[in-house]
C-alpha cells in the first residue's frame, strides 16, 4: 500500500517513525494496490479540523476520513501534541504511540469502529495483534490514550449514530429505496429530470459502502432494493387494466399482489448489475463510472429481448422537455443518451467522493464532451426538420380519437355487444366527418368492435369517402391477429399488418394456461412499409400497432424512409396514471431515433403528431373525444439509423473498454 505522508509541523520530523511500514502493517495483501494519506498536524489544525467537520471545539489525537473506496482509503490527521502528552502519560515514546495512532486510524479506514463494547472488543485485539508484530506492547494493558468515545472518528455521536443506523440493513433499505422513488418523477408526467440524476447518483455513492469484505451475494442483496423498487414505481401501472373493467377485475384482482411482487423481482434483477460491478470489480475509482454507465446501457440493450422485451423509459427519456438535448438520440440513440446521462452521474459521484483526483475530472470532461457533440448533432437534426418542412402541399391526415370507455367497448349479452358496437362505429364516423379537408382517416387500435376476415368491408368508409387506416381483430386460416387494416373510399380493405410484438399475460400465454390471460392472438410477420395513395401523392408509413413503437431501431426496414410511421394504440386501459404519458415519451423518442414523424391515434389516451424532432405538433388530451388534422414531413435517414442499435452497443463498450484502459495505464506510470 502507498502512503502519502504531509508534514505540516515541523516538529515531526525529529521523530525517526516508519509511517509505511506501520501502515501497512495494519492491511492484508488485497490492499496493496490501495493508497492513504498521512497528515502529521499540531492541536491547533486538528482542533480546527475537528470543530469543521465533527462540531467539537477541541483538539484530539488522531481523525480518521474514510472514502468508502478500496483504492483510496481516506486520510488521517495525527496531532503531536495531544500524542506528545498521552504518551507522557503513559510512560511510553512518542513513536510507539504514534504507530498505535496511525494502525488506529487505519483500522478506522477499513470499517473498523468502537461504538460499542463489542466493537471496541475486535478493534483492540485486532490493534494488538498489529502491534505486537511491530514489536510494540499491548497499548491497552494499562490506561490508553485513545479516546473510548467518538473522538477519534468523524462526526458527533449523532452523525456517529446516524451513520450506524444507515449501515444496518433496515437503514440501507429505507435509502436505496427513497433513492429509487425519487429516480422515478424524473419521467413523464412528472419530468422532474433532476430528481432521476440526484436518485440515481444517492444509490452509486451509498453502492460504494459494499466495497470493503462483502460478499458478491450480499452485495447484489444490499442493491436490490433499489431495482425493487424503482421498477415498481414505474411500471405499477400497468396493473391498473385489471380494474378498467367490472368482468375483467373479478377474475384478475386476486394477481394485484403477485403482480407487484413480480414487477418488484424482476426490476431487482435487471437494475441491481450497474450498481454490483461498481462494487464488485477493483478498479481505479475514475474507471467506474466507464462501467457504471456501460452496465446500464448494456442492461437497457437487453430489455429489448429479456421477457420478451421492454425497454421502456430509458434513462435518456429525462430529456425529452430540452429538444436539444433529446435530439442526441438522432446521433446516439437511447443507448447512447442514457450512456452519457448515466455517465455524468457517476462522475460526479466520484468528484464527491475524492475531488482532489484530477482523473475524476478528466471523466466527467469525457462524458460532457459527448454529451455537448451529441447536442450539436441534435441541433442539426432540428434544424433539418424545420427548414424541410417548409415545402408544401402535403396531404392532410385527420386522428380521430373516439374517447370511448373500456367499459362501452366491452362486450356483455350479444344484443348489448351488437348495439355498443353499432354506437361506437356511429360516434367515429360521426368526429370523422366534422368539418374540414382532409385526404386520409386514422382510427385508434381496435377501434372496429366486429372481427375480420378476408373478403370482408368496412361500411363506414364509404360514408366518409376517404382512404382510412383502421384497428380491428383480424381471423385468418384459424388464427387470430391484432391488425391494422387499410381501407379504400369504397370500404375494401387493400392491406392488412399484423401486430409481431405482442403483450406478454394481455395478448398471449407466456406460460401456458399457468396463469389465465384475456385474450391469445398470433403474432404478425413484423416491419414492412405500406403505400397509399393521398391526393395524387404516394403516401408510404411504417405500420405500428400499440407498444410496437417502444422497440428501438425496430419498425423500419433497413434503408428504407418512408415518410411517416402510423402508430395505432389503446391507452384506455391505463387511465390518467403515469404510463400513458410515458408511452407518448416513447413516441418521440422512436421519431428523433428514426428521423421519421408520427401519425398516433390512440383509443383514449393521446393522440398526436409527432414531428421528426420529437416535437408535438398538435395533440388530443386523455379522455378527449375529438379529432386532429396535421401533415408529416422531414423523413430523413438519421445518424442512429445508419449504425443501428447494435453497432451503438458496440461502439459504447469499446468506447468503455478503452477508456478504462487508458486510466489503468495512466495509473501506473504514478
Amino acid at each position: 500500500m502507498r502512503v502519502f505522508v504531509n508534514v505540516d509541523d515541523k516538529r515531526w520530523k525529529k521523530y525517526d517513525i516508519d509511517f509505511e511500514k506501520i501502515a501497512n502493517a495494519a492491511v492484508s495483501a488485497v490492499y496493496k494496490n490501495s493508497e492513504v494519506s498521512i497528515t502529521l498536524v499540531n492541536d491547533a489544525e486538528i482542533k480546527k479540523i475537528n470543530k469543521k467537520y465533527r462540531g467539537i471545539n477541541k483538539p484530539t489525537n488522531v481523525l480518521s476520513f474514510e472514502l468508502d473506496d478500496d483504492v483510496l482509503l481516506g486520510d488521517i490527521f495525527i496531532s503531536l501534541d495531544t500524542v506528545r502528552r498521552e504518551a507522557k502519560s503513559e510512560n511510553i515514546s512518542v513513536a510507539e504511540h504514534t504507530a498505535h495512532m496511525i494502525v488506529h486510524g487505519v483500522l478506522h479506514l477499513l470499517g473498523y469502529d468502537h461504538l460499542n463494547d463489542k466493537d471496541a472488543e475486535r478493534m483492540e485485539k485486532k490493534e494488538t495483534a498489529i502491534l505486537k508484530k511491530l514489536g510494540y506492547k499491548n497499548p491497552y494493558t494499562a490506561e490508553s490514550g485513545v479516546c473510548n468515545d467518538e473522538s477519534c472518528c468523524p462526526g458527533g455521536k449523532f452523525v456517529v449514530g446516524l451513520k450506524k443506523f444507515f449501515r444496518g440493513a433496515f437503514g440501507r433499505t429505507m435509502v436505496y429505496s427513497l433513492c429509487a422513488v425519487v429516480a422515478s418523477f424524473g419521467f413523464a408526467p412528472f419530468n422532474f429530470w433532476w430528481a432521476t440524476v440526484i436518485g440515481i447518483g444517492g444509490a452509486y455513492l451509498l453502492s460504494l459502502k459494499n466495497l470493503v469484505g462483502v460478499s458478491a451475494w450480499r452485495k447484489f442483496w444490499r442493491v436490490f432494493p433499489f431495482g425493487a423498487v424503482y421498477a415498481i414505481a414505474m411500471f405499477w401501472w400497468v396493473l391498473n387494466s385489471i380494474y378498467v373493467v367490472p368482468e375483467l377485475a373479478s377474475q384478475f384482482a386476486i394477481w394485484t399482489i403477485p403482480g407487484i411482487v413480480g414487477i418488484g423481482i424482476v426490476g431487482g434483477i435487471i437494475f441491481t448489475p450497474p450498481f454490483l460491478a461498481i462494487s464488485s470489480v477493483r478498479l481505479n475509482p475514475a474507471c467506474r463510472p466507464f462501467l457504471f454507465a456501460s452496465v446500464w446501457t448494456l442492461v437497457l440493450w437487453l430489455r429489448e429481448w429479456l421477457f420478451t422485451g421492454f425497454p421502456w423509459n430509458p434513462i435518456a427519456n429525462i430529456s425529452l422537455q430540452n429538444l436539444h438535448v433529446a435530439n442526441s438520440m438522432s446521433l446516439y440513440g437511447a443507448l447512447g443518451l442514457t450512456f452519457v446521462i448515466v455517465g455524468v452521474i457517476a462522475a460526479v459521484c466520484e468528484i464527491i467522493k475524492n475531488r482532489r483526483d484530477g482523473l475524476n475530472w478528466f471523466v466527467l470532461l469525457c462524458f460532457l464532451m459527448f454529451g455537448v457533440i451529441g447536442i450539436l448533432y441534435g441541433r442539426r437534426n432540428i434544424t433539418f426538420v424545420q427548414n424541410s418542412c417548409d415545402v408544401l402541399p402535403r396531404p392532410v391526415i385527420r386522428i380521430v380519437q373516439p374517447a370511448q370507455s373500456a367499459i362501452q367497448k366491452a362486450t356483455h349479452s350479444r344484443s348489448a355487444a351488437l348495439q355498443n358496437a353499432n354506437h361506437n362505429i356511429n360516434v367515429m364516423t360521426e368526429i370523422a366527418s366534422s368539418e374540414g379537408e382532409y385526404d386520409m382517416v386514422v382510427f385508434p387500435e381496435t377501434a372496429y368492435p366486429f372481427v375480420m376476415m378476408p373478403g370482408d368491408i368496412i361500411s363506414m368508409a364509404r360514408v366518409l369517402d376517404k382512404p382510412m387506416i383502421i384497428g380491428a381483430n383480424y381471423f385468418d386460416d384459424g388464427k387470430l391477429y391484432n391488425s391494422m387494416l387499410v381501407v379504400n373510399p369504397d370500404a375494401t380493405v387493400s392491406g392488412v399488418y399484423s401486430k409481431s410484438h405482442l403483450v406478454p399475460f394481455g395478448e398471449y400465454r407466456p406460460f401456458g394456461d399457468l396463469i389465465p390471460t384475456p385474450g391469445q392472438l398470433t403474432a404478425g410477420d413484423g416491419p414492412e412499409l405500406i403505400k397509399m395513395n393521398l391526393g395524387g401523392k404516394n403516401f408510404v408509413f411504417a405500420p405500428a400497432i400499440c407498444y410496437e413503437v417502444i422497440f428501438s431501431d425496430s419498425l423500419i426496414p433497413r434503408g428504407k424512409i418512408p415518410n411517416a410511421i402510423v402508430n395505432i394504440t389503446n391507452d384506455n386501459w391505463f387511465g390518467k396514471t403515469p404510463g400513458t404519458y410515458q408511452h407518448l415519451g416513447m413516441v418521440r423518442r422512436y421519431a428523433i431515433e428514426s428521423g421519421v414523424p408520427i401519425v398516433r391515434a390512440n383509443y383514449s389516451g393521446i393522440s398526436a403528431f409527432v414531428a421528426a424532432d420529437g416535437n408535438v405538433e398538435a395533440m388530443i388530451p386523455i379522455g378527449i373525444a375529438g379529432h386532429i388534422d396535421g401533415t408529416v414531413c422531414g423523413a430523413h435517414r438519421t445518424a442512429y439509423r445508419r449504425f443501428g442499435r447494435d453497432m451503438w452497443m458496440i461502439i459504447i463498450l469499446v468506447v468503455s473498454c478503452l477508456g478504462t484502459i487508458w486510466i489503468a495505464g495512466v495509473t501506473r506510470k504514478k
